[in-house]
């Protein structure tokens, strides 16, 4: 048996970015996840102030989702939790990386940065293989003898 929940944190630590958005109005913009070395059970997301989704989550935590379609990690993903704004110094460095630097002028000091930590509550996931040649590997065999491909697996997560 699979430990989803395991798998699910190994691979989107493997995601490159995903659509992030408040519940409330249903707007999705595309974020780069970051997952601390020490797993802490949230997804952490560089922004600028003056996004929408920073205003939004400024004084309070709101219903969020976080959704994921990356073939590299093999993760799909509709992840439903609460974002916060948060000022985290340490959370910062750990996640610092070449992708965000490349975004802000003053790098790691610039006053624009801020910080949001997205907390899953539930999810809707889909693991595939991540092997280009087993997936053709299972669908040859399917058609050979007329069964369905094994080429992952679905699971809903409660975390």
């Amino acid at each position: 048996m699979t430990d989803a929940k395991k798998d699910f944190w190994d691979r989107v630590e493997d995601v490159q970015a995903g659509m992030l958005g408040l519940t409330s109005d249903g707007k999705l913009v595309p974020m780069s996840p970051n997952v601390r070395k020490a797993p802490d059970g949230n997804i952490w997301f560089i922004a600028a102030a003056g996004e929408d989704i920073v205003n939004d989550t400024a004084d309070a935590a709101k219903d969020a989702r976080f959704v994921v379609a990356d073939a590299k990690s093999g993760l799909y993903a509709n992840i439903e939790g609460k974002l916060a704004h948060v000022n985290d110094k340490e959370v910062l460095d750990e996640i610092w990386n070449a992708v965000a630097s490349a975004w802000f002028e003053d790098d790691k000091q610039d006053p624009d940065i801020r910080l949001l930590c997205f907390t899953p509550d539930r999810s809707a996931t889909w693991f595939t293989t991540t092997s280009g040649a087993k997936f053709f590997y299972e669908v040859a065999k399917a058609n050979m003898t007329d069964t369905q491909p094994d080429t992952g697996y679905r699971a809903d997560l409660t975390f």
